[in-house]
């Protein structure tokens, strides 16, 4: 038998290397003379570019920078010198996790702790930039990240705006740009296919889990379409609202504006790269799984995508996760997860003990057989 143990992250609980982890403990033990061959899997959700960066055996570069609030912290990202790209997360500096619930503040949330990274990148001489998206703290249309590339922001006075300013977006009224912009492109990578603007935007569905209030929403909504609207206007490419804008508060949508800009959905890029075709189709098994699938997996989360690898080259594929959504989707077999009480202390021992058993009853009762 040879099995592929090909899971995504399970947010809050562990993440994909660990489940790997669990899973391989499980497997190994019951079956001793298989074959395994295992692949940690993302999306373009926090820590993309990371898990890329390891499974290809990238130098880690390590960089101080800034939280999404100003305050110092260590930050890092990937470099491949051959083609002089840097690989790295919006989520490792300007990430709700590494802020506390009560310091989200979205009104002042910048991305300018990504821009000294982008920035630190470019001085070491990269002319491609892999920027995973997932895990934003900030809905600023990435003007932080311009500002640490030398772009100024102007209030209505023609006073400068620092970053971290509160209300940075409604108080901007003009743009200073660098007399020469960086030689350099990004690839965004994303797991959503959400624009920017609209009932399923960055502000209506993402804002409440950065901070937006309800009351606020629309104001929100007012501030960046005319931030948007001052970036097109000090834009050449004035590049439109599209589906995977709406991912890290429109970070490509503002980058785009000035600078060579790509989006690419999350799964199928990490895909290419660790080349898992080839690794499905080695395989009788695959196991995958994640923290809840749901509706949102279908639209290009991890597990989908390869979900339809497998039916593609006619291998049975088991998914471990959370939710009913899964029985319906093709799987050969679903493991369903129960819930946890996440206010408990010792809820990450009770996932394991609950993730390993459930894979033990589905051996013993010879599912993989």
């Amino acid at each position: 038998m040879r099995f592929l143990i090909a899971p995504n992250a399970y947010k809050g609980t562990f993440t994909a290397l660990e489940a790997v982890a669990l899973i391989e403990e499980v497997l190994v033990h019951s079956y001793p003379s298989s074959q395994f061959t295992s692949q940690a899997l993302a999306d373009g959700g926090d820590g993309t570019c990371a898990l890329l960066a390891d499974s290809l055996g990238l130098e880690r570069i390590d960089c101080l920078s800034l939280n999404a609030i100003g305050q110092p912290i260590p930050g890092f990202y990937a470099w491949e010198p051959s083609s002089k790209t840097a690989f790295l997360d919006v989520s490792t500096c300007s990430g709700l996790g590494v802020l506390p619930t009560y310091a989200r503040e979205p009104s002042l949330a910048s991305t300018f702790g990504t821009g000294i990274l982008i920035q630190h990148a470019i001085q070491k001489g990269a002319k491609h930039l892999i920027l995973g998206l997932g895990g934003s703290a900030t809905i600023d249309l990435g003007a932080g990240i311009l500002q640490a590339l030398g772009f100024l922001f102007l209030d209505q006075y023609g006073r400068e705006i620092p970053a971290f300013s509160p209300e940075f977006l409604k108080r901007s009224r003009h743009i200073q740009r660098p007399l020469r912009l960086p030689e350099v492109s990004f690839t965004c990578l994303c797991d959503v296919r959400n624009p920017f603007f609209g009932p399923k935007g960055a502000v209506r569905v993402f804002g409440p889990q950065k901070g937006v209030k309800e009351a606020e929403i629309e104001a929100t909504e007012v501030s960046t379409a005319d931030f948007v609207d001052l970036l097109q206007r000090k834009s050449s490419n004035r590049i439109l609202d599209q589906p995977g804008f709406g991912a890290a508060g429109g970070i490509a949508f503002g980058l785009a504006q000035f600078f060579p800009c790509q989006l690419e959905f999350g799964a199928l890029y990490f895909f290419e790269q660790v080349n898992l075709e080839e690794k499905v189709r080695q395989a009788d098994w695959i196991l995958t799984g994640e923290g809840q699938y749901d509706a949102q997996s279908e639209a290009g989360k991890a597990c989908y995508e390869l979900l339809q690898l497998a039916r593609k080259e006619g291998k049975k594929i088991a998914l471990i996760a959370s939710g009913k959504e899964g029985y319906n989707s093709g799987f050969n077999t679903v493991l369903e997860l129960p819930a946890l009480d996440f206010g408990q202390p010792d809820f990450k021992k009770k996932a394991r003990e609950q993730f390993q058993g459930l894979l033990r009853e589905a051996i013993s009762n010879k599912v993989f057989d």
